[in-house]
């Protein structure tokens, strides 16, 4: 395989399409089929490998795996490295990672089954199912801690329980949960500033225990892991027959280029936080689940528009580029906007994202300490994802009964004009300083003379438009909504 010292200085400094067209010659990358007439992909994926490549050998990284999705089809995996140091193992595309927060992600589904069943509710105080939670309240004043702030991290909480889990290694059973909330204090009101908390997802998967009786393993392993097809990922310890395939975690990278391999750390009542283990194929099928609901194709394990309400934002960063849903963290940037989750447990660095309107997902898993698996996911999204096809829209067709409707109608508000734009009706404010901005495309309902609006932004949206006729067969009136105007020529 090629490394980056077989190519002169100069390529670490080309831009990403020079670097791209140069490795058009390099060795093939293992992908689906749909690469083959598509060089751009096929040299996306070959650049991408090589520099996954370089980073993984000149940085010491222990080892790592990536998956690329594309809708339904798995485009690209490969692993790198070794999943174990001493002795030496080589990473395999199916190795077993910590994956930590994203836990979170599915403490979220079965909060939200929970919720969908009727058994709870996002805005009751969480004292109701759990009754001994009595945490030293700084903010009295306040809305109490709902089940809706533990999920967008919005309860005032402090990040963790009394006990310094992240150090001595030692996360609290429930009993030990229990016992001691009553020794630590809120740090802010509710629902006045963001603050990441594994205390709150804790609380939230006891929450969803509470309201359905059942353990939180049962709950993630049997109602969303299971039917998903997950069979690789388990909440807790890994199953004894899977044990084999779990990579060592490492700690970071020391001055003397050492690592400290970490142990196997029982995030017991903490598991809904940061507890679960999986791997990269596992979390690509995730994602595709993802695409199903909310492409409503699929149903299973959630209602789409509750995973589409999970994946919008609840609270919003004060920068307007990232925001918080029910679970999920959400990222706007110029090129794509991404859902999804990382994590970091002693030895693990992980990261998995989607890109709804490309229908793009990513997961990387790396068993180092310092991974910054972020930076890998980045750049597959940068030169892989553009290249991927886009759904075709089925062409618009114009029929000649809609030259009828075509004209300005007219209120005491303004004037609304009936045009043909390439194969579209549209209906358009023409005293608008960008017309543009008011279009409206008027699809055909099963009903004559009627259509249903198709915009974004103040306008009628999704709302039914219609035409009032006169006997020649020609239109008197425009219907937008429930306001009307008349025809003038």
């Amino acid at each position: 395989m090629n490394s980056w010292n077989s190519f002169p200085r100069a390529p670490l400094a080309l831009t990403a399409l020079a670097a791209l067209g140069l490795l058009l010659t390099a060795a093939p990358v293992p992908a689906v089929e749909e690469d083959a007439d598509n060089p751009e992909l096929r040299a996306g994926l070959t650049l991408l490998d090589e520099w996954i490549q370089a980073r993984v050998e000149y940085s010491g990284l222990p080892g790592l795996v990536i998956g690329i999705v594309h809708d339904q089809e798995v485009v690209w995996t490969k692993a790198y490295g070794l999943a174990s140091l001493d002795p030496p193992v080589p990473m395999t595309e199916d190795s077993i990672f910590r994956i930590a927060s994203h836990s979170k992600l599915f403490t979220s589904i079965a909060v939200l089954r929970a919720r969908d069943a009727g058994k709870v509710r996002l805005d009751d105080p969480i004292t109701g199912l759990l009754p001994w939670f009595d945490i030293e309240n700084r903010h009295p004043e306040a809305r109490a801690v709902t089940v809706r702030h533990l999920l967008t991290h919005t309860a005032g909480l402090p990040r963790e329980s009394i006990h310094p889990a992240w150090t001595d290694f030692e996360f609290p059973e429930a009993g030990a949960l229990r016992d001691t909330v009553s020794d630590q204090e809120t740090t802010y009101a509710t629902e006045t500033k963001w603050k990441y908390s594994n205390l709150g997802f804790t609380l939230a998967g006891m929450v969803a225990e509470a309201a359905s009786g059942r353990s939180f393993a049962e709950l993630v392993e049997e109602e969303i892991l299971g039917p998903i097809g997950m069979d690789s990922t388990s909440v807790g310890p890994v199953p004894a027959d899977q044990k084999v395939r779990l990579a060592t975690g490492y700690g970071r990278r020391m001055p003397d280029g050492s690592r400290l391999a970490m142990p196997f750390v029982d995030a017991h009542s903490f598991d809904p936080a940061t507890g679960l283990s999986s791997t990269v194929p596992d979390m690509l099928r995730f994602l595709k689940w993802q695409m199903r609901v909310r492409d409503r194709r699929s149903e299973e394990v959630l209602a789409t528009n509750t995973l589409l309400e999970m994946q919008r934002v609840h609270w919003l960063q004060p920068s307007w580029t990232s925001g918080w849903g029910l679970g999920f963290s959400i990222r706007h940037t110029d090129d794509r906007d991404l859902i999804g989750h990382g994590g970091s447990y002693p030895g693990y660095r992980t990261q998995t994202q989607l890109s709804p309107e490309e229908k793009v997902g990513v997961v990387v898993f790396t068993n180092g300490g310092d991974g910054n698996p972020g930076q890998y996911l980045e750049k597959a999204f940068e030169w892989v994802a553009p290249h991927l096809p886009t759904p075709e829209k089925e062409p618009a067709v114009w029929t000649t009964d809609w030259e009828r409707y075509l004209g300005k109608y007219r209120n005491r508000w303004g004037d609304t004009s009936v045009l043909r734009l390439g194969n579209e009706l549209v209906v358009l404010s023409p005293l608008s300083e960008n017309p543009d901005s008011s279009k409206g495309i008027l699809r055909p309902t099963d009903k004559e003379h009627e259509f249903r609006m198709e915009s974004d932004g103040f306008g009628a949206h999704g709302e039914i438009v219609r035409f009032d006729m006169d006997a020649s067969g020609q239109p008197t009136r425009i219907y937008v909504g429930v306001n009307y105007s008349e025809r003038v020529r």
